[in-house]
């Protein structure tokens, strides 16, 4: 195998990383960085170039795709990168990560930019807390790596509507990743604001960034000629200067290509690496090759196998794409969490949402674990990349600490029913109005979550309509059943006069991949029908459970657990930490399915079908001495929260 030396003039680089080092120290002391901030306005009207050192301010040519070799500089160049989404790791973790990454030998950092997290309402943007994007690639040039960045609009990312925003779909015309006009604007919008924060983090502006994705895999989409074209001038017109980059599957290398944009390949199998060459080769002339995703593992869903990639498989194709003269980002290096409601689901021949976990317990098999930890991948990556550095790497970081807490009991109690009367005023509507188009939020319509639908009854029949994605059945309070993409029909029971029927669903998660990805509306999508004869007179509740839903559920609300529990129901628990707030993983034995939130932070789903058993739970998310833990459990509750330093898997383990 050739080695390839990363020696670029030891002095040199040192005398730049220490430059770059005090020239951000500089800028964020100017900038006032604050996590708290939505906004960036001040930053914007700075004066940048006064702030970058003159010896910085000589950049000019960046990275550059020339004959077979990238070239930094005047320097070959190779990429070894690994991908970390900011949004899906604790703030107060990224540090940590990044430095793990680091001492395997990466280079550079590739993340997504999720559009549809940081501008939840139309014109209303966070980049704030776990958000804080310029933070994150800040605190990467401050380690020492440079940035590709990936910022869509549509990243896929196994993230609800591939990181588009759902208000999108509120236009019953919606035709996404085209140049339909109605998502031309929202992009143009989108684009001006994260643009002004990404272009002085350019690397010919002082920054690390040095590369720009431009979209994502939209060859396996193909909708429209004009749009990828249309996102290349969009970025160069709000200025991006620094090289533009594609990325697809093999299956979409051909039709995903944009000219102007280099092209790279995503892929996992050793059968693709040896067509790597005529891949890249039929899509462009000679240019440096890029596998801009090398799968280190893949996704899980709920209810199916969890996917693993053997160590040994992992080393022997990375050490086979650099033989043969491949630049290479791992994806994923270390894959985090879908906390919250963000996951995604794909939807081909059945519906099937992406787990909770996107890490090393439930998907993607990182190099990383989700909490963090080290891995056989990462050991044999490490000493792979040692063995063909020029210098020493760094010291792995020591590991975050971890603990097994004492299960902890729920002590209260809100049903759902109860709590409807703390909740604001339902919407009233003749016909039912899918999950997108509500009248709430500010008129964006609910994203994420749950939500309920009643109306009356006064008769039994065959009940049946769309519902998206799963939805239980009641009459007045009792279960009969679930709704949902293979159960269609359920039969209401005889009743007796005036009944409540009430129909509470999820959103499971939004695909994120496919051609399907405008008929992602949640809810109950046009009539609700009774034997033959549409259902009317709606009263529909947003369980959206962000929280300022739980805000209205003070102390007085809430209520002892009683013997037999009615179900949906919150249960309210407390668990006493010391002086240390160690990382810890959930277990749920005995619970069936629903959500946990501590502190008001929403850990993600969790569902007893598996092949996720444990849900992480870091430690930076604790305080000392009194920490809340509410659960939303749909059917079931099991009599106590456990806690365990290591998470668990409940179903056969599937090889790649």
């Amino acid at each position: 195998m050739t080695t390839w030396s990363l020696r670029r003039r030891p002095g040199r680089t040192l005398g730049l990383l220490l430059l770059v080092l005090l020239s951000f120290l500089v800028l964020r002391r100017y900038l006032h960085l604050e996590a708290s901030s939505c906004d960036w306005e001040g930053s914007r009207r700075l004066d940048w170039s006064a702030l970058i050192p003159l010896w910085l301010r000589q950049r000019q040519l960046g990275l550059q795709a020339k004959g077979q070799n990238f070239m930094l500089e005047d320097s070959t160049f190779w990429i070894f990168g690994g991908s970390i989404h900011y949004f899906r790791v604790p703030k107060e973790y990224w540090r940590d990560r990044l430095l793990k990454m680091k001492a395997c030998g990466m280079n550079t950092l590739t993340t997504y930019v999720p559009w549809n997290l940081h501008e939840p309402e139309r014109g209303k943007f966070d980049f704030s807390g776990n958000l804080d994007l310029e933070a994150f690639i800040l605190l990467a040039a401050e380690l020492g790596l440079w940035v590709i960045l990936r910022p869509g609009p549509y990243v896929c990312s196994e993230i609800d509507l591939g990181g588009l925003p759902s208000w999108l779909l509120q236009d019953p015309g919606m035709r996404l990743r085209t140049t339909y006009k109605g998502f031309t604007e929202a992009v143009d919008l989108y684009f001006d604001h994260l643009m002004s924060r990404v272009v002085p983090l350019q690397y010919k502006h002082g920054g690390p960034i040095i590369a720009v994705q431009v979209e994502n895999e939209y060859g396996s989409y193909n909708k429209d000629p004009a749009y990828m074209p249309y996102v290349k001038k969009a970025l160069e017109d709000r200025g991006i200067v620094e090289l533009l980059l594609t990325s697809d599957n093999k299956d979409g290398l051909s039709k995903g290509v944009v000219p102007g944009a280099l092209a790279t390949i995503n892929l996992q199998s050793q059968h693709e690496l040896q067509l790597l060459n005529t891949f890249l080769v039929n899509a462009q002339v000679v240019q440096p090759k890029m596998v801009m995703e090398y799968w280190t593992g893949w996704f899980d869903s709920w209810g199916g196998p969890h996917h693993i990639l053997d160590s040994s498989e992992v080393l022997k194709t990375v050490s086979a794409l650099v033989d043969a003269g491949s630049s290479i980002n791992l994806y994923m290096f270390h894959g985090g969490t879908n906390f919250g409601f963000m996951n995604g689901a794909m939807h081909f021949h059945d519906y099937s949402a992406d787990v909770t976990s996107y890490g090393d317990v439930a998907d993607y098999d990182a190099v990383l674990t989700e909490a963090g930890d080290y891995t056989a991948k990462y050991i044999k990556l490490r000493d792979f990349f040692s063995s063909i550095s020029a210098a020493p790497l760094p010291a792995p970081p020591d590991l975050l600490p971890k603990t097994s807490y004492e299960p902890v009991s729920p002590v209260f109690y809100l049903s759902l029913w109860d709590a409807l009367k703390y909740l604001e005023e339902p919407i009233k509507s003749e016909k039912p109005i899918n999950m997108e188009n509500l009248p709430v939020n500010n008129g964006n319509g609910q994203s994420f979550g749950y939500i309920l639908y009643e109306t009356t009854i006064t008769s039994s029949g065959t009940l049946h309509g769309l519902v998206r994605d799963r939805g239980q059945v009641f009459v007045n309070t009792v279960s009969i059943g679930f709704l949902d993409y293979k159960t269609t029909k359920i039969v209401i029971p005889l009743t007796q006069g005036f009944t409540v029927l009430r129909i509470l669903v999820e959103n499971r998660g939004r695909v994120n991949y496919g051609d399907n990805i405008d008929d992602q509306r949640k809810g109950i999508i046009g009539n609700l029908y009774l034997d033959n004869s549409p259902l009317n007179k709606f009263r529909i509740y947003s369980l959206d459970m962000k929280k300022s839903f739980f805000q209205r559920f003070d102390s007085k609300k809430w209520i002892s657990v009683p013997e037999v529990p009615t179900f949906p129901a919150f249960l309210l628990a407390a668990l006493i930490v010391g002086p240390s707030h160690s990382d810890t993983f959930l277990k749920l034995e005995g619970w069936e399915k629903g959500v946990v939130f501590i502190n008001g932070q929403n850990l993600g789903r969790y569902w007893n079908i598996g092949p996720q058993e444990t849900l992480y739970l870091p430690g930076t998310w604790l305080d000392r001495g009194l920490n809340q833990i509410i659960v939303f459990e749909e059917t079931m509750a099991g009599p106590a929260i456990q806690f365990t330093e290591t998470p668990h898997l409940g179903r056969n383990q599937y090889v790649n």
